[in-house]
């Protein structure tokens, strides 16, 4: 059998057996004639299903360097190789072929981007002026008291939003039990100042003082919805005259990197945030660090030789 034919099986085992989307099915025939393709003129003819049983990992990286020779970006690349890896997985099972070589490569993976945090004056201005976007005193205090919940908490859009208004009572206390991603809960202890803003807007709130009310509502009375943050926080940004990278989730970025800044150890850090793994914490550092060096190059006289 030659390695188009193979392909066709698998795409039809996609759709009948796996009933995948037709999107997925179109992406996948894509990757694989794009790489059977490659074979064929590496191997010099196109590839049976023996020469595709002795692909070497050389073999492989070969296709892999002329993906990323043709500038396919990261992304584009790791998905090339799921879509061949599944292939591999199927011939093994149906055809009897060894996907070893294949499931051993390793999948390109891009580098991680640094947080961009805001400035410590930036940060607290976003707290202190969004309000002044709306005429509405219930929008105004709504939006002063998220916002300052996400810098003074360090709390993801997704976090802020899910709480109820029982929530300001437990701030006035001290602390916040925060529900994050996959239903892990932590403790975050909260700012007086945070406390007021809460208070404030629940003095407004539409719907006290009923305690299993969203803690932030729209202007219709259901939850609020994340867009509606993000586009605020966009007109705040032109406004303000802030990047793009001035988002509701730079808070967060913005929280942890001045908590480094001043000091705070970064094992704390990774429970406020409330991150599975430290590796994830720790790129904070990275930032800090690119700080020190930024403010060192444009201070110091051997810099600028």
């Amino acid at each position: 059998m030659r390695a188009e034919q193979a392909v066709a099986e698998y795409l039809e085992h996609l759709r009948a057996e796996r009933r995948a989307a037709a999107r997925t099915v179109a992406a996948y025939g894509a990757d694989l004639a794009q790489f059977v393709g490659f074979m064929a003129v590496h191997l010099g003819g196109p590839p049976s299903l023996d020469d595709l049983a002795g692909l070497r990992a050389g073999d492989l990286r070969g296709w892999q360097a002329g993906r990323a020779g043709e500038g396919v970006v990261v992304a584009t690349r790791a998905r090339n190789l799921a879509a061949v890896r599944g292939f591999f997985r199927f011939l093994a099972r149906r055809h009897g072929i060894d996907d070893t070589v294949v499931r051993l490569l390793a999948t390109p993976r891009s580098r991680r981007k640094l947080p961009r945090p805001l400035p410590v004056a930036s940060a607290l201005a976003v707290a202190g002026q969004i309000g002044e976007l709306s005429d509405a005193p219930m929008v105004q205090a709504r939006d002063v008291a998220l916002f300052t919940l996400l810098y003074g908490c360090g709390l993801r859009i997704g976090e802020a939003l899910g709480l109820d208004l029982v929530a300001v009572g437990a701030a006035r206390r001290g602390s916040l039990m925060i529900t994050g991603k996959g239903g892990k809960q932590r403790l975050v202890p909260v700012l007086a100042a945070v406390a007021d803003a809460l208070e404030a807007w629940a003095r407004l709130h539409p719907q006290a003082p009923r305690a299993d009310a969203p803690l932030f509502v729209g202007v219709r009375g259901g939850r609020l919805d994340a867009g509606v943050a993000q586009r605020t926080m966009r007109q705040y940004r032109r406004l303000a005259g802030l990047g793009e990278d001035a988002t509701p989730h730079a808070l967060r970025h913005s929280f942890a990197t001045h908590l480094l800044a001043g000091g705070a150890d970064l094992r704390a850090i990774q429970e406020l945030l409330g991150h599975a793994s430290l590796s994830t914490t720790q790129r904070y550092t990275d930032v800090d660090a690119a700080r020190l060096m930024a403010v060192w190059q444009a201070a110091h006289p051997r810099a600028k030789i």
